[in-house]
């Protein structure tokens, strides 16, 4: 992932609120890359209720960033996604933050909670971590 001018602020550093978008960016990509479907013409979809970001490292553009990404909790209607972001230095990854992403499915009418879609529940299990089902 490439940092862009755009995510830059006044004093020079990628502003705070564009790492949820990177977060975003990685969840979705990931999801949609790896079932090889359409999230959004799925019969649920998957709206963000929680996040959160701790902040380890300045980022800022052109930097080159990878974005690591783990189930934390696989549950019946919603997951909770661990995810790391870190800088590419020469041949280092410095990590610039931490953060957690919980989508909670509904139904795209009613914005009901439903239960997760088996496209993405069987994506999901890939990176589950080992308590991810309590």
């Amino acid at each position: 992932m490439q940092t862009r001018w755009a995510d830059n602020d006044h004093y020079g550093h990628v502003n705070n609120v564009t790492y949820y978008s990177y977060f975003d960016s990685a969840v979705n990509g990931w999801l949609i890359s790896t079932t090889g479907v359409d999230i959004r013409e799925l019969d649920a979809i998957g709206v963000v209720a929680e996040t959160s970001c701790r902040y380890l490292a300045e980022l800022s553009f052109p930097d080159r960033l990878q974005v690591g990404l783990a189930v934390e909790r696989l549950g019946t209607q919603s997951i909770t996604y661990s995810l790391a972001i870190f800088r590419e230095a020469d041949d280092t990854l410095i990590p610039a933050a931490t953060g957690r992403f919980v989508h909670v499915y509904v139904d795209p009418q009613t914005r009901r909670p439903v239960p997760i879609p088996d496209q993405i529940r069987k994506a999901a299990a890939q990176l589950a971590t080992p308590n991810a089902g309590r």
